[in-house]
């Protein structure tokens, strides 16, 4: 299938290199046929040889000065059309948003985003969970670390801890993402299954020893392994009012040690009372733009625990696109065209991956296996990187690194269900 492209009024211009900044550059082509503009730090593997994107790393455009010049750039070269600039994680976002606050982007920049302030306060997870409070959405029993509760020789002092109330293993995370990827140290994870004390106080120590200075954020596990997840995204417009929310059950994660969590295997399905409570939040908060949720659900009690707010589209976002929610649209529509969107929510079941099939199948629940086999049989399967238009030999190929990784990853580090 040869690619066509369109003249548009509008330029894509994403900021990452990974599959997210793929998903919403193929987002972007199969609606309006137009070829997106990214940057990430590095050349990466989802950019490689791709047709539906120009690609240009820059070790620094992850900076305040380089981004700016960047972007900026471009919407001065393209005066005559409008710059959609999407950040693609949340070190991106960030920049974004500052820049657009202090009113440094050039006035043909469109970027979906609320103030900084905003953002900042909704990532930041112990604040996230007293909205979550207040507008009754269930969360983990959670107890928040500060580096303040700390001796003076680096480490937790035992009164601290025994003021938690809940057993091991309990969950281990940071509160600011963006700050602790920029310190690293030996051992670090993206989130800890914590499985007692020594390893608790072992963890603390190493993290603050590192660097980091924000919050440590020790949550009650929730029983249960992949398929008691769940992913929310959603999309608000404007003015603040929800305009689409989609729904996906998580049945397979990754669990080598720096993508703990990534989700590698999605249905799409609806859930009104899930959706209720989050949209409700949104509102209340006149957020604006992509948000997504972490989710799970607890069969001690039969609630779904929301455990994360990103305040961005996710990494998994062509589920999104897949289930017919075209994340891209929905920002030209409202930003460029002001229509005014219907609320529209998952309906019908589609099936996403970033594995191949032979590992969606293998280690994700049998029970699961006729629905998969379904969705497939109708067209309803979609892989981020498997795109047939944006298929050249040598992107063929890679993708086929791709998937030897996958299965070599998979065999190593994750479990075969139960049953």
């Amino acid at each position: 299938m040869a690619l066509q492209f369109t003249e548009r009024e509008f330029i894509p211009v994403l900021l990452g290199g990974d599959i997210n900044a793929y998903s919403v550059a193929r987002a972007f082509y199969e609606e309006y046929q137009v070829k997106s503009l990214v940057f990430g730090k590095y050349q990466t593997g989802p950019a490689y040889r791709s047709q539906i994107i120009d690609y240009t790393p820059n070790v620094d455009i992850d900076t305040m000065p380089v981004m700016l010049k960047t972007v900026n750039g471009i919407a001065q070269a393209h005066a005559d059309k409008t710059i959609v600039l999407v950040g693609c994680g949340d070190n991106y976002v960030a920049l974004v948003a500052q820049a657009k606050d202090a009113h440094e982007l050039a006035d043909n920049i469109v970027a979906p985003y609320a103030p900084y302030s905003m953002l900042e306060q909704c990532q930041k997870k112990e604040i996230f969970y007293e909205l979550c409070e207040k507008h009754g959405v269930p969360y983990p029993h959670t107890f928040t670390f500060t580096m303040a509760m700390l001796n003076a020789q680096g480490e937790a002092p035992a009164e601290v801890l025994d003021q938690i109330d809940f057993p091991y293993p309990m969950i281990l995370k940071p509160s600011d993402g963006i700050m602790w990827w920029q310190h690293e140290f030996e051992g670090q994870k993206k989130a800890y299954e914590i499985a007692d004390r020594a390893e608790l106080e072992q963890v603390i120590r190493d993290s603050y020893a590192s660097g980091y200075t924000d919050d440590l954020i020790l949550q009650d596990r929730v029983p249960g392994n992949d398929e008691y997840m769940r992913v929310l995204t959603s999309y608000s417009d404007r003015n603040g009012k929800v305009r689409m929310m989609c729904l996906g059950h998580v049945l397979l994660e990754e669990h080598q040690p720096h993508g703990v969590g990534n989700h590698a295997c999605i249905i799409t399905e609806p859930n009104d009372e899930l959706m209720g409570g989050v949209r409700k939040l949104l509102e209340d908060l006149h957020f604006v733009g992509y948000s997504n949720f972490d989710v799970k659900y607890d069969e001690r009690d039969g609630s779904f625990k929301f455990f994360d707010f990103n305040t961005r589209q996710g990494r998994s976002n062509y589920y999104v696109t897949g289930s017919g929610h075209n994340i891209a649209r929905l920002v030209v529509e409202d930003r460029l065209l002001h229509h005014d969107l219907p609320f529209t929510m998952t309906e019908d079941s589609s099936l996403w991956r970033m594995v191949p099939r032979q590992i969606a199948f293998k280690f994700s629940p049998k029970k699961y296996h006729a629905q998969m086999k379904a969705l497939i049989a109708a067209g309803k399967d979609h892989h981020s990187l498997v795109y047939e238009g944006d298929a050249s030999l040598k992107r063929r190929l890679r993708v086929m690194k791709n998937h030897l990784g996958c299965i070599k990853r998979f065999n190593k580090y994750s479990k075969l269900p139960e049953e």
